[in-house]
């Protein structure tokens, strides 16, 4: 093996010296493998005060944080029930507490379903396990910025069968307890949900009815649609042709507020 590799070196070296190297100035580094699939980053978050501190979360590999703006990460979730994770949520006016919401929000067949939810009040180094085991997927987690108290879990549900654990959770004292406090059937869960910077009690949800089997997948039906509420869950409306929304069967919808304008 050694007499190869020699030879080989020799046969390089005695190339290099026919040919005029001036001529691959223009070639560029480019990637050659390997090829396989890596993993999908399903959720992010960063310190406002402090953006160089940065939480990932990703379908099948836990959460990863990093202190330096993203040139190194460290696993921080490794040890809890699943590192199947579908959303990310850092309490602004307290950067150490971090909720994590676990199970993946794209139901596509690889996906992975969670544990719940958790809390951390040190940045990442001990969880605690807050519950809503059953609803295998959290996809959205809102912190009321007036009242760290109040938290929103969007949960999607399971991809798998029906269930009435998903639609819109809320908890008054930071996660003891829990109210269902938007639900429109057992195959309909919490597409995305985004609460307005100027209001937090003005929150909007994107519904959607689907189902996953291992043959096929079903995307919208009768429960997917916006609902809107003005007072932080107690009252929904589901938003119709009236508000400007498209007749029909409405498939999953993705949404945004602009802080620079709310409205």
């Amino acid at each position: 093996m050694k007499y190869l590799i020699v030879l080989s070196l020799f046969c390089v070296f005695d190339l290099n010296s026919q040919l005029d190297i001036e001529k691959f100035d223009a070639l560029e580094f480019r990637c050659i493998g390997p090829a396989g699939m890596s993993g999908r980053v399903t959720a992010i978050d960063a310190v406002h005060s402090n953006s160089n501190i940065i939480y990932i979360g990703s379908a099948s590999g836990g959460v990863w944080k990093s202190i330096n703006g993203g040139i190194t990460w460290d696993p921080i979730f490794d040890d809890q029930k699943t590192l199947s994770i579908g959303s990310v949520k850092i309490n602004q006016n307290n950067p150490d507490e971090v909720w994590v919401g676990t199970g993946e929000g794209n139901p596509r067949n690889s996906h992975n379903s969670g544990r719940g939810v958790f809390k951390s009040i040190d940045g990442g180094k001990t969880w605690t396990d807050m519950g809503l085991e059953n609803t295998r997927v959290i996809h959205r987690i809102l912190i009321n910025p007036q009242n760290s108290k109040d938290v929103y879990v969007g949960a999607t549900g399971s991809a798998w069968g029906p269930s009435q654990d998903r639609g819109v959770f809320k908890t008054t004292d930071g996660g003891l307890s829990w109210e269902k406090v938007l639900y429109v059937n057992d195959r309909t869960g919490v597409a995305d949900m985004v609460q307005d910077p100027n209001n937090p009690n003005k929150i909007i949800a994107a519904m959607w009815e689907f189902g996953r089997t291992p043959y096929d997948f079903n995307s919208g039906g009768e429960g997917s649609g916006m609902y809107i509420t003005y007072d932080g869950g107690d009252n929904w409306k589901r938003l119709g042709t009236d508000e400007g929304m498209p007749e029909g069967n409405l498939g999953r919808i993705g949404i945004a507020i602009a802080p620079s304008k709310p409205n």
